[in-house]
């Protein structure tokens, strides 16, 4: 029987491998080589993490901080460069639930089977 460990790091190489990865990774380097770009990208990530965080510690968003949000959002859909980067970020994001779905269902039909009182 093959070390269950083997299989994940096969899967890791798949997924470098893999399109999605492959045009994230390309729609990044874009970004990142462009100033102007980076920076209004780098500035709407650090935005959207202090949000999490926030969330995270329980405190409340304010009208004004979801106002910002969606303001900063809508600007930053309009950047070519890093729309794309956010379809693709999107598109990996998709890819990666579906996996997590697909090694979690044994666990999954162990806990239903539980439920089930089989």
């Amino acid at each position: 029987m093959a070390n269950i460990y083997d299989y994940a790091y096969d899967l890791e190489k798949a997924i470098r491998k893999s399109d999605e990865y492959e045009n994230l990774r390309k729609a990044f380097k874009e970004v990142m080589a462009d100033p102007s770009s980076r920076k209004m990208f780098e500035d709407f990530r650090r935005f959207q993490a202090d949000l999490q965080l926030k969330q995270m510690q329980g405190e409340e968003i304010s009208e004004e901080e979801l106002v910002n949000a969606q303001k900063r959002f809508e600007v930053i859909r309009q950047h070519k460069l890093i729309s794309e980067l956010m379809a693709m970020e999107d598109r990996m994001n998709v890819v990666m639930e579906d996996i997590s779905r697909i090694v979690s269902k044994p666990l999954d039909e162990v806990y239903q089977e539980l439920t089930n009182g089989t």
